[in-house]
């Protein structure tokens, strides 16, 4: 890049003007970043994991660069380098077109694939490079790719990718279509295997490649302000001429939208990956929890129902989150239903109890009244169903235990949620959990308000805290229906049998926790100590089944009720 610059100098009378002055800047020291337009040097960028120092803006990194930022040093094997090319459409320049940019990049095709470790994790690994005709999915791409899922299949290994591309190869056809079906083809089969599959979507992943590979992985990442989608934005424009709204087909606008699993920092992707690929190894350690088979009855304090639902609903009662820091280590949520959104009021993800990989999933109402708000007070829409599920689905393809937290006054019922098949979403739940072919425990920490709850604990076992509740509908709602008059919700408390104890007595719960009074984040690490406890007895004696004990045993708890 070259500064001009032309200067006059005044001395007394007379004026001098000097020569243009062109100072050189050597070729490659700078460029200017697209987005906050700074000039930036070059090895500072590189130094900086290609990140814009003045703005935080990614650029695009090449495919060897990427391997450097991922793979444990001198792991990267590379595969299949120079399959031959294709020209099925015998398309003119297209030979040349490709052998230009093999000289050009020193890459043979768009993707580079092959085997690496990541921190140590071994692993086969997939990146798209955009110089390459803007890693467009031809023929070569798409070998490339099922030839590595393919060989991770037999070798019984994760697969990670990284995508971009500008979709098809037009200048293949409809034998660049065709690559979709292969390498989803590959995929399924790979996954049928009980194996891992990790997309990270970079800036752009457009066109056949998000109908196909790109969004096929168990967990789908992407980096901050990516643009992800089908038609791109230009392509959307021409056909029906909308304006499109400001961060449309962004990183975050697929994350809102229920499509990611996580945005994440270049900085911190090689940790993540890591961190994931850790918790599915195939593992034959368990929990060691062996010297208690039957959990101790707990004396429970004298109080009236409604007296317990004032409790389990106070806004200093610990809700799912507390539980889930005092429990379990290195937790990474995951997000999305892959169909329609995100919802706040579940979180959902996996964890480590004593070393082990779990899947935990938290129906949680907020802390604060701005949390609450945002986490529609632990009322879940369809969506956080659905995302539930795709995790309790997930948990058993991986053979890990799933431990549900209820808490939730009862299910959303706005027009929305109706619209996007409420019932359906809580009655799939029920019908998939009731033969979920892991382990399941779920545990009512504060309300456990009817189906809403229920879509949750569907389960081995259910317990409950002492001032916690569980029943078909509110007292409010039990009043106003068979009463006629909500404000009899004290006595219909009563009357419904809501309570931990009763609901022990009536064989609906396994297990109830007596509390300390009352229970609040200050005074809860007693109550953590006993769940740790309990629950390490449960997996000790449910990982032990095997899956036809396993199921039967579930099908009974609900059969004989």
């Amino acid at each position: 890049m070259k500064f001009n610059c032309t200067f006059k100098r005044t001395v007394g009378h007379s004026s001098l003007t000097a020569e243009t002055v062109k100072p050189e800047v050597p070729e490659g020291l700078l460029k200017k970043c697209n987005v906050c337009k700074s000039a930036v040097f070059v090895e500072e960028v590189k130094d900086n994991d290609y990140i814009c120092p003045h703005c935080g803006n990614y650029f695009r990194v090449h495919a060897w660069r990427r391997v450097q930022q991922i793979a444990d040093p001198g792991t990267f094997e590379e595969w299949d380098a120079g399959l031959p090319q294709e020209n099925p459409l015998h398309y003119k320049g297209y030979k040349e077109k490709i052998e230009s940019l093999q000289e050009k990049t020193g890459l043979d095709e768009a993707i580079l694939t092959g085997k690496a470790e990541i921190d140590g994790n071994p692993t086969v690994l997939g990146v798209c490079d955009s110089r390459f005709m803007m890693a467009s999915m031809g023929s070569v791409v798409g070998e490339k790719i099922t030839r590595a899922v393919e060989r991770a299949t037999r070798e019984r290994l994760p697969v990670v990718i990284f995508a971009c591309s500008g979709g098809a190869r037009m200048q293949e056809g409809i034998v660049s279509l065709m690559q979709m079906a292969k390498t989803s083809a590959a995929l399924k089969r790979h996954s049928d295997a009980g194996l891992l599959y990790i997309s990270v979507l970079t800036n752009p992943t457009t066109g056949g490649v998000t109908a196909s590979f790109a969004m096929e992985g168990d967990i789908i990442l992407a980096e901050p302000g990516a643009l992800i989608g089908f038609a791109g934005p230009r392509v959307i424009r021409q056909t029906i001429g909308q304006k499109l709204p400001k961060g449309f087909q962004k990183a975050e606008f697929l994350l809102e939208h229920g499509f990611l699993d996580g945005i994440v920092d270049r900085k911190q992707m090689k940790a993540t990956l890591s961190r994931l690929l850790s918790m599915h190894q195939h593992q034959d350690t368990k929990s060691t929890y062996q010297e208690k088979k039957v959990l101790k009855e707990e004396k429970l304090q004298d109080k009236s129902a409604w007296e317990r639902v004032q409790l389990a609903r106070d806004k200093e009662r610990p809700t799912g989150k507390d539980y889930l820091a005092l429990l379990f280590d290195e937790f990474t949520e995951l997000h999305g239903d892959r169909r329609y959104g995100d919802d706040p009021a579940v979180i959902g993800g996996i964890g480590r109890f004593h070393g082990n990989p779990v899947t935990v999933i938290i129906q949680e109402k907020g802390q604060g009244t701005k949390d609450s708000i945002a986490r529609n007070f632990g009322m879940v829409s369809p969506e956080g169903y659905r995302k539930s599920l795709r995790l309790m689905k997930q948990a058993e393809k991986f053979k890990r235990p799933v431990i549900c937290f209820v808490d939730t006054p009862g299910a959303f019922c706005g027009m929305e949620a109706e619209e996007r098949g409420q019932g359906q979403a809580i009655a799939e739940n029920i019908y998939e959990l009731s033969a979920l072919k892991v382990p399941v425990l779920s545990i009512v920490i504060g309300e456990g308000g009817s189906g809403g709850a229920l879509a949750l604990a569907v389960a081995d076992q259910v317990w409950m805290l002492e001032n916690s509740i569980y029943s078909v509908l509110s007292p409010e709602g039990f009043a106003s229906i068979l009463w006629k008059d909500a404000g009899k919700a004290r006595e219909a408390a009563q009357v419904m049998r809501l309570t931990a104890g009763d609901l022990k007595k009536l064989g609906i719960v396994e297990h109830v926790f007596s509390e300390k009074e009352p229970l609040t984040r200050a005074n809860m690490t007693d109550m953590g100590e006993k769940m740790d406890q309990a629950i390490g007895t449960f997996l000790t004696l449910y990982e032990k089944m095997d899956t036809e004990e396993l199921l039967e045993k579930r099908y009974n708890r609900f059969r004989k009720m």
